[in-house]
């Protein structure tokens, strides 16, 4: 069977050179007679795979050397605990802006974290009562001066909005969640105090997270905090505190071998900006479907739209999957359809959507 044009929020469409790279080396990588998924992760091959992937990070994302870059397990959905287990330790106080569903579940464990240990957990914004069609401007952020930190999550997949700008948030702190969009342009590291990312959306399969941050951030956690669950020692362990999630990492290298080759994250960006206008330009030449996200704050990830009639968004999920196109439907909470477009997805899939857009209201008039 032909590979089809794979539109899943994650986990998400890879590379066809990177699929065929680890295809050739599933068997035997580079002479050592065993496959990365086998051999051990303290063996001198796998420690040089794994050094490489950090070297890479740094080398692609531009990461200040006074920055970790750490690879740990539990997914996006585990630093919702981490963050606030981990930095809520000088004056015991948070910030969240909620603009999408990950904020909110963000917001919500950072409340028990701060529940059950005496600190205060603050709602910085939302964009909730709008169904999170749009991001905070700058001036509705209401911000505590002596937080320990201030909580984004700058992509937000469901519902296909984005951060055009990096909130000022003076001394205090920048977290932000970057799991939908790292890696699709170049970002300035610095302008973060962590940066963290599930893995399966732009990186490599399901499995691992990438945490990125700041020295001065490693410091004792809260009391309580289990042992897998502090950064400062995954840090002094060089994220071998126990075994890592060694093909994920594996994987992840060669993805960033191949935005390298391609000419790095401003070559990426050129890419991902093409692809979206081709759909979005499409969206906004046509009455049939409609996308509720304000034009400013639109992803270059996640694009949603529906045609306002729930059975034809249906017969469009139905349909377009037939076409060789999968993962259309959109999400529960908004409904209609939804393309992501990670890096990995080829020009050709996009324009092959808009084709198959166009035919659609054609024959659905």
């Amino acid at each position: 069977m032909a590979r089809i044009f794979n539109f899943s929020a994650g986990p998400s469409v890879l590379p066809e050179d990177v699929l065929k790279q680890a295809a050739a080396e599933i068997m035997d990588y580079k002479g050592s007679g065993m496959s990365v998924m086998e051999m051990s992760h303290r063996s001198k091959v796998y420690d040089d795979i794994i050094k490489n992937t950090e070297a890479l990070f740094r080398s692609v994302l531009s990461v200040p050397s006074n920055y970790k870059v750490l690879f740990l397990q539990g997914g996006a959905t585990q630093q919702f605990a981490m963050i606030p287990m981990n930095l809520l330790t000088k004056n015991g106080r948070a910030d969240y802006v909620v603009s999408g569903s990950f904020s909110g579940k963000a917001y919500e464990e950072a409340e028990l974290i701060g529940a059950a240990s005496g600190k205060k957990i603050s709602l910085a914004a939302t964009t909730k009562p709008e169904n999170f069609a749009r991001i905070p401007e700058q001036k509705e952020l209401i911000l505590d001066p002596q937080a320990d930190y201030v909580h984004i999550c700058f992509n937000n997949t469901i519902f296909g909005t984005t951060w055009k700008y990096i909130p000022d948030t003076g001394n205090v702190p920048l977290v932000a969640d970057m799991s939908s969009c790292i890696l699709s342009e170049p970002v300035d590291v610095s302008r973060f105090a962590l940066i963290y990312a599930g893995a399966q959306k732009n990186i490599a399969p399901a499995g691992l997270t990438i945490v990125i941050i700041r020295d001065d951030l490693l410091r004792d956690p809260l009391p309580g905090t289990p042992v897998m669950l502090n950064y400062a020692i995954q840090a002094k362990s060089d994220s071998m505190y126990n075994t890592p999630p060694c093909w994920p990492i594996y994987i992840s290298m060669l993805v960033l071998e191949w935005i390298q080759g391609l000419g790095g994250l401003s070559a990426m960006q050129k890419r991902n900006q093409e692809k979206a206008a081709v759909l979005y330009d499409y969206l906004d030449s046509t009455d049939f479907y409609k996308t509720a996200v304000l034009p400013r704050d639109r992803s270059m990830m996640n694009v949603t739209f529906n045609t306002g009639n729930a059975e034809l968004d249906a017969a469009f999920a139905k349909e377009s999957a037939a076409a060789g196109m999968a993962n259309l439907k959109g999400h529960k909470l908004v409904g209609g359809m939804r393309a992501s477009i990670y890096n990995a997805m080829p020009k050709a899939g996009v324009e092959k959507l808009v084709a198959f857009m166009r035919d659609f209201a054609e024959r659905n008039k």
